[in-house]
């Protein structure tokens, strides 16, 4: 019983449901939004992004997908080696695509550390050591702070100074948490945290990487500290694709057929799915992790496609150019729970190849394209 209480998750300071929405973590309120919020308020955290050339708007979507995340950091390095790849203007992330967005946000000089993340064997290293005890009986199955010690490994001062000066150009950095207590997915303005500047802004930027990319069960979740009229208590988050497969654009205007684009400047949205859209085949391992990784994979890619096909519509209704690249099943299933390095390591490579040397991007979701086809053929 000692054991077992030792296991358990520490108790929480209540509060309510009034504080949780004037709650700040540090500096201006603006810093974070809700996902279902009214356009306004992405327009406000976006604070009037400016097109880098002056012209054009490019906006970068990074999905969730566990170890498929490689195939987002091969994508982006062999987009680099195209000679192709732009400069964006807005990059969001969700989940494993909030650890790769910083990475992608500044650039290309950055490629190389994304890659090591995924093929020197740390992120393999990262559940090497299950403990069931503890997701039984207290908030994870692997170490707790682990997810956060990796965040911490790559994710230095240098580079959040560099995300502060790009965010001081007129770029936008946009993470996806999901609030726990709140049951609602939040956008995390990070250039906006990283202008703040100073060790609590630095700790709050790290946080919020690795609250984005925290699976619940799998991971501990992050406790994210805030205040609001001097009372102070602790947030619970995890992963963002707990609530949003992929972030485009808010749920207001996906849903609500308004319009948020300027007339002056149509932008251009490309969107990386760490994983498969289309479905597979390959026999489950009777394991746990392989179970809980395959079911979660499931989830993930039912609510992506939604997304996608909403993000595609409003594409279509308001001029956005629409992109996408995706794991294809020209890609071989495989099994476990995808973090092995040399299956990261492949699909790696399959991400750097097909951004090099082939058309990657499709202008329409799959299953838009199937839509398509089964309305053109003959009726029997």
């Amino acid at each position: 019983m000692v054991l077992l209480t030792a296991c358990a998750g520490s108790p929480r300071l209540l509060f309510t449901e009034e504080a949780q929405m004037a709650a700040v973590p540090i500096g201006p309120a603006s810093i974070r939004f809700w996902a279902d919020s009214q356009i306004s308020a992405f327009q406000s955290a976006a604070r009037q992004a400016v097109p880098v050339d002056g012209k054009h708007y490019s906006y970068l979507a990074l999905s969730g997908g566990g170890g498929g995340g490689a195939f987002g950091a091969g994508v982006l390095a062999g987009w680099t080696a195209s000679g192709q790849r732009p400069k964006f203007t807005v990059v969001s992330g969700v989940s494993v695509g909030a650890l790769i967005a910083p990475f992608a946000f500044l650039g290309s000089d950055y490629d190389d550390r994304l890659k090591q993340i995924y093929t020197d064997g740390e992120a393999e290293r990262l559940i090497s050591h299950p403990d069931p005890l503890g997701a039984i009986f207290g908030v994870a199955l692997f170490g707790h702070g682990e997810l956060r010690r990796l965040v911490s490994r790559y994710v230095d001062e240098a580079m959040f100074e560099a995300v502060a000066a790009e965010d001081r150009k007129g770029r936008r950095l946009l993470v996806v948490t999901t609030n726990l207590d709140a049951q609602r997915a939040m956008i995390w303005d990070m250039g906006a945290i990283a202008a703040i500047g100073g060790p609590q802004a630095f700790k709050l930027f790290g946080d919020v990487l690795a609250a984005s990319a925290s699976v619940p069960v799998i991971f501990a979740p992050q406790m994210i500290d805030t205040e609001v009229l001097g009372e102070k208590f602790r947030e619970m988050h995890v992963d963002g694709a707990v609530s949003i497969p992929v972030f485009t654009l808010p749920d207001a205007y996906l849903l609500g057929g308004k319009s948020m684009v300027s007339q002056h400047a149509r932008p251009d949205i490309y969107i990386i799915e760490n994983g498969r859209i289309e479905p597979g085949f390959a026999v489950v391992p009777n394991q746990s992790e392989v179970i809980a990784a395959e079911a979660f994979s499931i989830m993930n890619r039912v609510g992506t496609q939604a997304i996608l096909a909403q993000t595609y519509r409003a594409a279509r209704r308001d001029g956005i150019g629409f992109h996408l690249t995706y794991v294809g099943n020209d890609y071989p299933e495989t099994t476990g729970t995808g973090f092995e390095t040399d299956a990261m390591q492949k699909l790696y490579d399959y991400g750097f190849d097909k951004a090099r040397y082939g058309s990657f991007w499709s202008s329409e979701p799959p299953q838009i394209v199937v839509a398509k086809a089964i309305a053109r053929s003959p009726a029997p």
